[in-house]
């Protein structure tokens, strides 16, 4: 009988710690896909101002 017992405690003490690292490791997979669905607003970083300055450097570069 103990031999059926001290294998089944172990798993039992074991269990929770494997719970916690499946969790922390599908958390970001989760998170990232939960962020996806939401209909919220996009961040986004505003558009640079054009200069035209390329066009003067591009010309400069091919005469050398």
């Amino acid at each position: 009988m103990s031999t059926i017992i001290a294998p089944s405690l172990k798993i039992l003490r074991l269990l929770p710690r494997a719970a916690l690292v499946v969790a922390v490791l599908t958390a970001p997979v989760l998170g990232v896909s939960a962020a996806r669905s939401s209909t919220g607003t996009t961040i986004e970083a505003p558009a640079l101002k054009k200069s035209g300055a390329g066009l003067v450097l591009l010309m400069s570069l091919q005469r050398g």
